[in-house]
């Protein structure tokens, strides 16, 4: 096994969304950075659906950015439609999500990693990790090249051992048209790591011009898109529409008449499916009343003539497919242009991670993406930027990142991995936080901002940015404390509706009521009017909704308690006599790190958690006493 010669700080695995963060973070951190590749046309390929965002995978993209890393900025290059979600409800669950250019988001990512100085890109198929002892040592290629370095991050996606199942055919692949990966599997477990197995699946590619849109609902874009980076200072691209149809009746006989021809039904898959983005065969089965289902026919890019229908995924048959399609509205004479299939992969069970995302067999090895388990190109890149953080500042001895289930929606989802593992592909959703109020996507720059600068990925015109945002949110607090509305401004009252006004009303208090909103109040202030769309929004935000958020920072508080009762790393659960045996066995897999994490292992219960306690406050406060 020859050596390529050059010692690396950090090797990255995977050059997906989860390694391009990954990768990206290290470099810019300042460690020399090797990004390893299976094929250099297909870095931050979407795999799956050409878009970005939705429901609190939004909220993922804003702390990426916030934090430094890139895919806010990269969609906002890239998109072709931007719609704002859940804009009736209240902010904690309104999101953005955008139809990307898949082409063009590909590119451009590539461009930027190429462009990164102390970062290289290089194609080569990872066959076996190198260690000494329990510490990462570098990787070997197909070729036989070895690569050296003090720590890697595994990003590998579909790709370990991928499967791909087409009907009752079968074949090799990380996703259609790419080899798997071979090797890696066999490495994981020889250094002593749980290693299962996954699915999911994407639907066929439709072609554009087989389509009749007249016969569709068509679903256009916001009138002014809002972008997902807080560095981006609006959208000015033409935005594309895109269109909805539905299956019917006729729709699922054809899939029930041929479910033995499905590799989900014909037992021909053994890995588990994602519960939140179900086959269309499995939507037929699971719910049989219901008459039809929603898809969207959504474009791939502007110079593309594939569309992808979203909601659809399958193992079918291709002429099953094609035959299912065309007993839909709009689709009676659609061609397909690639079938749809389900891919079977290996993944790694989570909660053998450290909340760093570092394994606790093997110093310096961190994984990030769907090797732990999760979907989605959101949470695998914010997991590929925590992955990178942490792998920079261990080559730089400058301890470690970790984000609490408070700070946001990235601690919640590495939280919920490593504490309580997963049986299905992991989704990201608002209702898994329960802080949700204060992990907005518009404060997203406000929660992680100070953390990117801190660690070196914020630069100084995302700093200036920020900064200049925060003295206009606090240049409008003022400002509305110390202005009244009084019974002398006639016109205010009557415009506003306060009736008989017997004393004054600071306009803080004006806009607590439910009819107000700050563009009223702004429309009538020339010193509002020179805020940012931003700062007025978090003014709404913080004022409006003041008191649930104060309780929530009092919930905060109260579990910050048991925080603070550390788990020491040897603790014997054995000798914790009055836990069960089954309890034991929770605490000891996961090994949580303070006493609130305990609490959130699945299992183990609250009298536990207080038996845990009482053995830690005696056991070591005793112990540091006598010292």
């Amino acid at each position: 096994m020859s050596s390529y010669g050059k010692k690396y700080d950090v090797i990255v695995v995977g050059a997906g969304h989860a390694g391009c963060e990954a990768a990206l973070a290290t470099a810019r951190m300042g460690c020399l950075t090797l990004l390893l590749t299976m094929g250099l046309d297909t870095v931050a390929q979407m795999s799956c659906n050409p878009s970005i965002g939705g429901l609190a995978k939004g909220h993922l993209v804003s702390e990426i950015d916030a934090l430094g890393g890139e895919m806010g900025l990269n969609i906002d290059a890239t998109g072709i439609q931007f719609r704002r979600l859940n804009t009736k409800k209240g902010p904690a669950v309104r999101a953005g999500r955008a139809q990307a250019d898949r082409m063009a988001y590909s590119a451009r990512m590539k461009s930027i990693v190429e462009k990164e100085p102390l970062l290289d890109l290089k194609q080569g198929m990872v066959v076996d990790l190198l260690s000494e002892a329990d510490r990462i040592t570098g990787v070997r290629i197909r070729e036989g090249l070895k690569f050296e370095s003090r720590t890697v991050v595994l990003t590998t996606g579909t790709f370990m051992r991928g499967l791909i199942h087409v009907g009752l055919n079968n074949y090799s692949g990380g996703r259609a048209g790419e080899p798997s990966s071979e090797g890696l599997s066999e490495s994981l477990r020889r250094l002593g790591l749980n290693v299962g197995r996954l699915k999911t699946g994407t639907p066929a590619r439709l072609s554009s011009r087989s389509i009749d849109y007249s016969k569709l609902e068509s679903q256009p874009g916001d009138a002014v898109p809002k972008p997902f980076s807080f560095m981006t200072d609006k959208i000015t691209c033409e935005q594309v529409n895109c269109y909805i149809s539905y299956t019917n009746e006729e729709t699922h006989q054809i899939i029930r008449d041929n479910l033995d021809k499905s590799a989900l039904f014909s037992g021909n898959i053994e890995g588990i499916g994602p519960r939140y983005c179900p086959s269309i065969e499995d939507k037929v089965v699971r719910f049989p009343d219901r008459n039809s289902h929603q898809t969207f026919i959504e474009p791939e890019g502007r110079m593309s003539s594939e569309m992808y229908p979203s909601g659809m995924s399958t193992s079918l048959p291709p002429d099953v497919q094609l035959k299912y399609f065309r007993t839909m509205i709009g689709l009676e004479k659609v061609e397909l242009m690639r079938p749809g299939y389900a891919i079977e992969y290996d993944f790694v069970e989570p909660t053998q991670l450290k909340m760093t995302l570092e394994t606790r067999n093997v110093n310096g090895l961190y994984h990030a993406g769907q090797i732990n388990g999760t979907s989605g190109y959101e949470e695998a890149a914010a997991q590929g930027l925590l992955a990178g953080i942490n792998a920079a500042l261990r080559c730089k001895e400058k301890g470690e990142l970790i984000v609490g289930r408070d700070q946001g929606y990235i601690g919640v989802m590495i939280d919920d991995l490593v504490t309580q593992s997963t049986t299905e592909p992991y989704r990201m959703f608002t209702s898994r936080s329960e802080y949700r109020l204060l992990l907005r996507e518009d404060n997203a720059d406000q929660r992680f901002t100070e953390l990117g600068r801190s660690i070196g990925l914020v630069e100084d015109d995302r700093w200036e940015l920020y900064q200049e945002k925060q003295e206009q949110v606090a240049k409008g607090e003022r400002f509305l404390r110390e202005n009244m509305i009084t019974s002398a401004n006639k016109e205010l009252v009557e415009k506003f509706g306060l009736g008989q006004l017997k004393s004054g009303l600071d306009l803080e208090s004006l806009l607590r009521r439910p009819e107000m909103t700050i563009e009223k109040i702004a429309a009538e202030h020339a010193d509002l009017q020179t805020l940012s769309p931003a700062a007025l929004e978090q003014l709404e935000i913080a004022i409006k909704y003041s008191g649930y958020i104060e309780r929530q920072l009092e919930m905060v508080e109260r579990s910050k308690e048991y925080e603070k009762i550390k788990i020491p790393e040897d603790i014997d659960y054995a000798d914790v006599d009055s836990l069960s045996t089954e309890v034991r066995e929770y605490l000891d897999k996961v090994r949580p790190v303070n006493l609130a994490h305990a609490g959130r292992i699945q299992g183990v219960t609250p009298a536990a958690v207080a038996i845990l306690n009482v053995y830690l406050r005696k056991k070591y406060h005793a112990k540091n006493s006598a010292r």
